[in-house]
């Protein structure tokens, strides 16, 4: 996903600031009646952590384009303050209500010629009670998303039929991780815990759908041994995802971009995984055959690299058919058009915005306004989509209601 725009980060920060204004005020109401030296605490400490993070946010802007690019340090800066920022909306909105309820007893109060006193009664210190529990439950909730969410990995289990399905596919097996983004662990325990429950799927085939790293390729080498041993029978295959071609930093120039992406082809092979570039492999078994495509990176609004066509040269038109593309909306756009038949897609890209909400009632992220389909299963007309909501994390150090994924996909020949 694209990093947010400079303009942007301007506009949130300026809110921000309004923000700290409104906010400020609630607490000097709520600790009016605390002793000097306790309000002085309270309010200088709202201000020194308020204010630090939002500097240290402008401070790093810049370096978000430099080589480094996204690492964990900048992730928890820009963390920490869209806690705090989504704390206070959620702390302004029940200080809001209370003032929209001094306004109108302020106007009542105008037109009654018995009233005495001021007109508009003062905040009363409850509202600000009321406003600090309220804003607890967002900043609890983020707090528990970056310390605890983003390695809550969770396997998703799906059965897909087919009428065609070769018989001695019938049952096989593959795990699927995808956007694992190396670039931004920080906790080596965490990472072990997910690819150990990569490993106890024990799949006959191991799939990995793009974004290896945030933006360098040096950002997978202190993971290339715990990555490369997830293994499966019939062998291990990858994609390039958007994040792998280093589009979001800057580079000293074009050649040292394109070594950068050498490089991280090779890391694919020290993986051990076969890296699909537009191509396509046959898998064998009992002397029966589905055909595993890979293409390049092709998404909506994102680089445009995938070229299907080449990918299904000298592939059995009427075979079966698996392809692995990065990011959901080449299904969308091309995949579920084309007039070879693929069965299957496995893609990722989207981490489900790493917030929402799925249950049996309730399915929401604020990801769907910009994919159609974004995690888990689609199919249209037999052609079959699954978007793997992401190993890893980026931006946001944390992942909330929508947690990282270890998939497991069953071919079943329909009876």
């Amino acid at each position: 996903m694209h990093r947010a725009p400079i303009n942007i980060i301007f506009i949130v920060l300026s809110i921000n600031f309004i923000l700290d204004a409104y906010v400020f005020n609630g607490i000097k109401t709520l600790t009016k009646q605390w002793r000097t030296q306790r309000q002085r605490m309270a309010r200088w400490g709202y201000l020194i952590i308020t204010l630090g993070l939002a500097a240290l946010l402008l401070i790093n802007i810049g370096r978000l384009r430099t080589a480094k690019g996204m690492i964990p340090y900048y992730e928890w800066v820009l963390s920490l303050f869209l806690t705090l920022l989504i704390t206070k909306i959620f702390f302004s909105v029940i200080l809001l209500l209370g003032d929209t309820g001094r306004g109108i007893a302020g106007i009542v109060n105008k037109i009654n010629p018995k009233h005495t006193g001021p007109a508009i009664p003062s905040r009363r210190r409850f509202i600000g009670q009321a406003a600090t529990i309220f804003a607890a439950i967002p900043f609890g909730s983020f707090l528990y998303a970056m310390l605890e969410g983003k390695y809550d990995y969770r396997v998703h289990r799906e059965t897909l039929y087919f009428d065609d399905l070769p018989p001695a596919f019938d049952g096989f097996t593959i795990t699927q991780l995808s956007d694992i983004h190396s670039g931004s662990f920080d906790s080596t325990h965490g990472v072990q815990k997910g690819i150990d429950l990569a490993k106890a799927q024990n799949s006959d085939l191991f799939v990995f759908t793009g974004d290896l790293v945030n933006n360098a390729a040096w950002e997978i080498e202190p993971w290339l041994g715990r990555f490369g041993s997830i293994k499966a029978p019939y062998g291990q295959y990858s994609i390039l995802g958007n994040h792998d071609y280093g589009d979001y930093i800057e580079w000293n120039s074009e050649q040292e971009k394109a070594e950068n992406l050498e490089k991280l082809k090779d890391h694919h092979k020290t993986l051990g995984y076969r890296l699909l570039l537009n191509e396509n492999i046959s898998i064998e078994k009992n002397g029966q055959n589905i055909t595993l495509l890979g293409v390049q990176n092709w998404g909506r609004g994102f680089k445009q690299l995938g070229d299907l066509d080449k990918a299904l040269e000298n592939a059995d038109p009427n075979g079966f058919k698996i392809l692995l593309s990065h990011d959901p909306t080449h299904w969308e756009e091309k995949v579920r058009y084309h007039p070879t038949h693929i069965h299957l897609t496995l893609s990722g890209h989207t981490h489900g915005a790493q917030f929402g909400v799925e249950s049996d009632k309730l399915r929401w992220s604020p990801v769907q306004y910009r994919y159609l389909d974004w995690a888990g299963p689609a199919q249209d007309n037999g052609r079959h989509l699954y978007v793997n909501r992401g190993f890893g994390f980026l931006a946001f150090s944390g992942r909330l209601g929508i947690w990282p994924e270890v998939t497991v996909i069953t071919l079943k020949r329909k009876a």
